[in-house]
């Protein structure tokens, strides 16, 4: 049970298929009864069972993470290799790239987040053992990219004032589509150029600040777009 579980990703449909092809498969001893093995479970599954246990695994998937947030590529492509070759699906490692391209490298390589997509996209395209390449251009690519959690931050101070309400928008905000009024008081940017000063936060937190640029990479032009508060 534990094998089927495991190797199976978490995938229902793979847990209960491959039992049914293994049920199907084995004969049943003297008693009557049909005994699955964990051999049985990997030849049902059509992949090696993972040859790592779950402890192992979230370590290794642990280091993989920090071996990102730290600049590492040689550990971290090392991680990704280990886990893919004790039967670990591949996608899981995109899922977890993709998440840390943006929670670590963020704004200050923002292609970073685009490659890592795209590697999952490979994956599940072409599958392995070509897919691993794809996959590792986009690690090395998101190691060795500037880092800034600005984006977390920002979402988690957002999220934080969010949880209290403050929803009264302001007036020129408004939809009103649904009541035929004239949006009376808002500045089309386009009309100043791209960009003019409003306030678009309610007034009850309008001089909030969630989003703060960091000095790496190219998220340091950032404090001159438009404003600096």
């Amino acid at each position: 049970m534990d094998a089927l579980c495991f190797s199976s990703n978490g995938d229902l449909r793979v847990a209960l298929n491959s039992l049914e092809l293994a049920v199907l498969s084995t004969p049943s001893g003297s008693d009557g009864k049909i005994t699955i093995t964990k051999d049985i479970i990997s030849q049902s599954i059509q992949k090696p069972v993972i040859a790592i246990d779950e402890s192992m695994f979230y370590d290794m998937l642990s280091a993989f993470c920090k071996s990102l947030r730290g600049s590492d590529p040689d550990a971290a492509v090392f991680y990704a290799m280990r886990l893919i070759h004790a039967g670990i699906d591949p996608l899981i490692i995109c899922r977890r790239l993709i998440v840390h391209a943006a929670e670590d490298v963020g704004l200050a390589a923002p292609y970073a987040l685009t490659l890592a997509v795209n590697a999952l996209t490979a994956m599940e395209k072409i599958g392995l053992p070509e897919g691993k390449i794809p996959l590792t251009e986009a690690i090395i690519y998101v190691c060795k990219s500037p880092k800034s959690d600005s984006v977390v931050r920002c979402m988690a101070a957002a999220e934080e004032v969010a949880k209290e309400g403050h929803d009264n928008v302001p007036v020129y905000l408004r939809d009103t589509n649904y009541k035929n009024d004239r949006i009376v008081g808002y500045k089309y940017p386009h009309s100043y150029g791209g960009y003019v000063e409003q306030q678009y936060l309610p007034d009850d937190i309008k001089d909030k600040v969630f989003y703060q640029p960091s000095e790496n990479g190219d998220e340091r032009n950032y404090k001159g777009i438009w404003r600096n508060k």
